[in-house]
């Protein structure tokens, strides 16, 4: 994840105090875990990574099981728990698994299509005491709805919005942009202003399940440098306006690139330090930082490497599964500096950014140390000679061979 606001907030206090502030160094942890607690869901969206359905899967983790592996989770320092599915609501113990993962203190966020929330369950979600709740919207509501596949999923949705902002929960909306909905970004930007929600995550396409799908329709370069500017702009404006709002983004990490070109472009007298704060965060942290459970077990680096597991929690502890390098992309996804090649080797933001999605490279060309696709920095932003472009790895369509195994 990529948080725009608070390095434009660290920006403003350096324009205002003329020094960049200090920033605390967290203490090692354990990964951020996102856990898809049920495949179940009420609708099919098109760029489903779990390619879900409204019926039941059969071997789910049961709830002595989630407790197992909740208490190595705590043993193993892990600060963050997301539970998500599928639709997490859709499965009858979540409320007793999240009042448990509050007990045990986590950070507990839920990941929910917001259908189901009635008032309810927002009365339920407010007393669990969730510290965050995101909900998905991929536009207003014809574009929403037709994403969703579901007349009338947009309305619902905002109406759940509207009721956990009412008990005070603090609310996020989700975006993923795609060819086929880059035009509603500025209104559901203003959408999310006029709700008074707290935080916007925009999140760029990766290739995995329904949503490898639509990668040959993939929002082009120019719309995402436009929607990042965007972004930039509104988060900015948040900032000096003194709003508690947080923009973030996540799925290509030549964001962090992408903002210390906007920054150098408007005060390049603090770029320098901008780019030590970007180089701390290293960008790409699949494998490292972000981890995910499926529903069935399953670990993977993150929620769109679900063809590629590393083990179960049933037969090993997650932690043991977690700390073992054996499996090759592991290995890899650990080892500082990463063994990217193409474009990527070359950049000269590589320790920004940390090589990428290596979801995009492997889903493309079979190789995960491949340069990223999805990368819409060009030749000279990267540092590299002009026409370079030439070699890249071109973004096509899903093919049907590919299809089969999704």
């Amino acid at each position: 994840m990529f948080r725009i606001s608070q390095y434009l907030r660290e920006l403003d206090a350096a324009i205002r105090s003329g020094a960049w502030p200090a920033v605390r160094t967290p203490r090692p942890s354990g990964p951020v875990v996102i856990w898809n607690l049920i495949r179940r869901c009420n609708l099919t969206c098109k760029h489903c990574y779990a390619l879900s359905a409204d019926h039941d899967y059969a071997g789910e983790l049961s709830k002595a099981e989630v407790d197992t592996v909740m208490d190595d989770l705590k043993a193993y320092q892990v600060p963050v728990l997301i539970l998500s599915g599928g639709e997490p609501l859709m499965r009858p113990d979540l409320f007793e698994i999240a009042e448990r993962a509050k007990a045990m203190r986590f950070y507990t966020g839920l990941s929910t299509n917001g259908t189901l929330i009635d008032a309810h369950c927002a009365d339920r979600i407010a007393a669990t005491g969730f510290d965050y709740v995101g909900i998905s919207l991929d536009g207003l509501k014809a574009t929403h709805d037709k994403f969703r596949r579901l007349d009338g999923a947009f309305d619902r949705s905002l109406a759940a919005v509207r009721l956990l902002r009412a008990r005070g929960v603090k609310v996020g909306l989700r975006f993923t942009m795609t060819a086929l909905n880059q035009q509603d970004l500025p209104a559901l930007l203003a959408l999310m202003r006029e709700e008074q929600v707290d935080k916007f995550y925009f999140s760029h396409l990766n290739y995995a399940g329904r949503g490898n799908i639509h990668r040959g329709k993939d929002s082009q370069f120019a719309a995402t440098r436009q929607a990042m500017e965007l972004l930039f702009e509104r988060a900015w404006q948040s900032v000096q306006e003194g709003r508690e709002e947080d923009y973030v983004t996540g799925n290509n990490d030549a964001d962090g690139p992408f903002l210390l070109q906007w920054v150098a472009a408007r005060w390049p007298e603090w770029a320098e330090a901008l780019r030590e704060r970007l180089v701390a965060w290293g960008g790409n942290s699949s494998g490292v930082n972000i981890a995910n459970i499926d529903n069935l077990g399953n670990v993977h680096p993150d929620t769109m490497w679900w063809h590629h597991s590393l083990g179960n929690v049933r037969e090993r502890p997650f932690s043991a599964i977690w700390s073992d390098t054996s499996d090759p992309l592991m290995a890899g996804l650990k080892a500082h500096p990463r063994p990217v090649g193409g474009r990527c080797a070359g950049c000269r933001h590589f320790a920004i950014c940390g090589g990428n999605t290596r979801v995009r490279a492997q889903q493309l060309t079979g190789d995960a140390w491949a340069e990223d696709p999805g990368c819409y920095l060009d030749d000279e932003e990267i540092g590299l000679a002009a026409g370079a472009d030439a070699a890249r790895v071109a973004l096509a369509p899903f093919g049907r061979r590919e299809s089969e195994h999704a």
